[in-house]
């Protein structure tokens, strides 16, 4: 599946996200992922029925992204 979506889009994939870490850095992509595992984790609450953890989750993703900016413009 993988090959056919590189096939299609012509650049390698590993070779996208090479290049996507190096211009963001390592960091920087490692708090993105903690911020889609939040807002993934807080959907999973709101579905389940915990609408107030949810919604307490979900504060927490764009505070870290807020959070990313402030250190980026600090520098």
């Amino acid at each position: 599946m993988v090959d056919y979506l590189v096939s299609l889009v012509g650049i390698p994939f590993y070779s996208m996200m090479n290049n996507f870490i190096k211009r963001i850095g390592v960091m920087n992509c490692v708090m993105l992922l903690v911020v889609l595992s939040i807002i993934i984790l807080s959907e999973y609450l709101f579905l389940s029925g915990k609408k107030l953890d949810a919604i307490f989750m979900a504060f927490w993703a764009p505070t870290i992204l807020g959070f990313m900016n402030y250190l980026k413009y600090k520098k």
